[in-house]
C-alpha cells in the first residue's frame, strides 16, 4: 500500500478539480486577521449574512469576523430567505471532485443551501484524495449527517444549464494553510 499524498498535493488538486466546478478557490494562512481579511472580500456587497458557528475550528480564528455586524447567527425565516451569504464550515473535501462536505446540522444546512452565495472554511489538513477515505476505518465520514457538495447549484433538467435553481449560485471556498 503506498503512503497517502502529501497534504499540499491534496490541496493542489482539490483546488484544480473545485474550480473545474465553477466554484472560486481562495489559500489563506490560518490566522484570525488572514480568514477575516478573506471572508471581508468573499462577501463584498452583502448586507446580511447566515453565519453558521462551526464545530472544528479553534474559537479565536474568526473572533474578528464574529463582530462583522452584517452576521446574523439566528436569523428569523425572513432574514434566512433575504440574506445574500452563508458561511459555514466544510469539515472535509474530496481532492478528486473538488467536493466539499458539509454537516447537515443546526444552522449550516441552511447557511449552506439558502443564499446565493456560500462560503465555505476548510482545513487543509482535511482533505482526503477520493470520496471513499472519508469511511475508512476511524474517519469521520459515517459518524455524523453531511452532504457533498461539488460546485454551485445547477440543473439542466429543463434544457440549458442553469445555475443556483435549488442552492447557492456561487460557492466559494476558503482554504486554511
Amino acid at each position: 500500500m503506498s503512503a497517502p499524498p502529501a497534504v499540499s498535493s491534496l490541496v493542489e488538486e482539490f483546488e484544480r478539480a473545485a474550480i473545474a466546478t465553477v466554484a472560486t478557490v481562495e489559500r489563506i494562512p490560518r490566522s484570525p486577521e488572514a480568514l477575516n481579511q478573506a471572508l471581508v472580500r468573499a462577501t463584498a456587497g452583502c448586507e446580511r449574512i447566515i453565519f453558521a458557528e462551526p464545530e472544528g475550528l479553534p474559537a479565536g480564528l474568526l473572533a474578528v469576523f464574529r463582530a462583522d455586524p452584517r452576521l446574523i447567527a439566528n436569523p428569523t425565516d425572513d432574514q434566512l430567505s433575504s440574506a445574500q451569504a452563508g458561511v459555514t464550515e466544510a469539515f472535509a473535501a474530496i481532492a478528486r471532485t473538488g467536493s466539499i462536505c458539509v454537516r447537515l446540522r443546526g444552522m449550516t444546512a441552511a447557511a449552506s443551501l439558502l443564499a446565493p452565495l456560500h462560503v465555505a472554511l476548510l482545513r487543509a489538513e482535511n482533505i482526503v484524495a477520493r470520496p471513499r477515505d472519508l469511511f475508512a476505518a476511524g474517519a469521520v465520514g459515517l459518524a455524523q449527517d453531511f452532504v457533498f457538495i461539488t460546485g454551485p447549484s445547477a440543473t439542466a433538467d429543463m434544457g440549458p444549464l442553469v445555475r443556483g435553481v435549488h442552492g447557492p449560485h456561487r460557492l466559494h471556498v476558503i482554504i486554511l494553510e
